[in-house]
């Protein structure tokens, strides 16, 4: 499979404040009350060989942290079956070949959480088991507001039958909408470890007077241009590449279910899932099947451990909006990328000749997206599109040292002039592009920590 390398130097975890060692040890905790529970639990002695094997995952974690706190070389990834582990060693090879493939050296975005996988995948009784679903639960309950209020304001613009709105409403909601979920990556959970509640309410406000703040955290912002190019469309299908889970799913599904009920310019959308847990909030098919479940008691599922009550109004809004995506799903209006039910994975190889079984494979291969028109049915597929979101564009641009004026048409390299791409994406990490001269350097001088603090976002278009 052929990379295609940006020329530019890559971030490395010495250049960063790392949040990993926060992520294992959070992973460490869960699967050991996840053992707990089991061994208080009545069945415990038919448990025994999955408490075993929950100690020994523990116990490898544990290593790998200690790993990287003492700048121990990367190891290659046992062979779970899948595709992506060859290509994960062939550039670990690589790397090490260059003296690079110690943990302080090696790209930051590379191989500790397919590494984690891969333990998880060779033990049958841990292989369907996401580490990070207790977070991403806890997160969306404590969400509650928030949900509420986005689907009472949906279901004001019209409930039941589709009905267009008027141009000038739609481009003043386009532009709330994409703000909407812009911010909505703010709640990324590898963040969540040094924030408390009361930050997380904050930065899901979805309020006018929020918005309007908002807009002077975003330091590029092509939304006009993006509303020109949408109302371009007729009958169009979009493609979104997910991000977080959960509170970001649901954003992505309102803007999808506005564009699809109230406009004529789109009529279906595809979401793009990760195979396998990756970086800690990212969205499973699980999650997509969870958060689509009719099954699901809202009231009690958000006030629980809470002292907050929410009214039969905003559980009925939020009821009939839920119901009205379940239909989308039903008809292909809305559609995963996969089957819902897919369980987590890496589809092994076809007929052994090195192409990938499942295209959304590649969003969690260890190269940037700079490597995607060699994916020829993933990349075919996406120019049938009127856009592809990317929700952030690490990625999409490649975690390196960019110049912040680097345009992000530059930035994205060979994706460039495949398909229209809107990039939505908070700034968490040190990759920047797209800034007017001089922003960088004034950021730096009165917020040294602004590139990863998730306080700024970037909207970028390259049609």
């Amino acid at each position: 499979m052929s990379q295609t390398v940006p020329p530019v130097a890559p971030w490395s975890p010495k250049d960063k404040d790392s949040r990993w060692p926060v992520i294992l040890t959070s992973i460490i905790d869960n699967i050991y009350r996840r053992n707990h529970n089991i061994s208080m639990g009545a069945d415990r002695d038919s448990h025994v060989d999955m408490v075993n094997n929950g100690k020994e995952l523990i116990s490898k974690l544990a290593e790998l942290k200690y790993g990287m706190a003492h700048n121990r070389a990367l190891v290659d990834l046992p062979d779970d079956g899948g595709l992506d582990i060859v290509v994960y060693n062939r550039e670990l090879k690589r790397l090490e070949e260059e003296n690079n493939n110690t943990w302080f050296t090696a790209p930051w975005l590379f191989a500790e959480y397919r590494l984690i996988r891969a333990w998880f995948a060779l033990m049958p009784l841990w292989q369907q088991y996401d580490p990070f679903l207790e977070q991403k639960t806890s997160a969306f309950k404590a969400s509650g507001n928030a949900i509420y209020h986005i689907a009472n304001t949906m279901l004001e613009l019209g409930s039941g039958e589709k009905g267009y709105l008027k141009e000038e409403q739609l481009e003043i909601l386009f532009d709330e909408m994409i703000q909407m979920c812009l911010w909505g990556n703010a709640t990324d959970l590898s963040l969540l470890p040094t924030m408390d509640y009361s930050d997380i309410h904050t930065l899901q406000s979805v309020g006018k007077a929020a918005r309007a703040a908002g807009q002077a955290f975003i330091l590029r912002n092509d939304s006009k241009a993006v509303w020109q190019l949408v109302r371009s469309l007729k009958d169009a299908r979009i493609d979104i590449i997910l991000d977080n889970s959960p509170l970001q799913l649901f954003t992505d599904l309102v803007l999808a279910d506005f564009l699809v009920t109230h406009t004529p310019f789109v009529s279906q959308v595809i979401f793009h899932p990760k195979l396998i847990p990756w970086f800690v909030s990212d969205v499973v098919p699980g999650d997509y099947a969870a958060l689509l479940s009719s099954s699901t008691d809202w009231a009690s599922f958000f006030n629980s451990g809470t002292s907050e009550e929410h009214s039969k109004d905003d559980i009925r809004s939020l009821d009939e909006l839920m119901s009205r995506w379940r239909a989308y799903v039903s008809d292909g209006t809305f559609k995963l990328a996969v089957d819902p039910s897919t369980p987590l994975g890496i589809p092994s190889p076809t007929e052994g000749d090195g192409t990938l079984k499942t295209a959304e494979t590649f969003w969690t291969l260890p190269n940037s997206f700079w490597s995607l028109p060699s994916q020829e049915i993933l990349c075919t597929s996406l120019k049938g599109s009127g856009l592809v979101i990317f929700k952030g564009d690490l990625k999409l641009t490649a975690d390196v040292k960019w110049p912040p004026t680097t345009s992000f048409s530059d930035a994205i390299g060979p994706v460039r002039g495949l398909f229209p791409i809107l990039s939505l994406r908070t700034c968490k990490a040190e990759v920047v592009v797209g800034l007017e001269e001089g922003v960088a350097e004034r950021l730096s001088a009165t917020e040294p920590g602004w590139r990863v603090t998730g306080k700024y976002g970037l909207i970028s278009l390259e049609p």
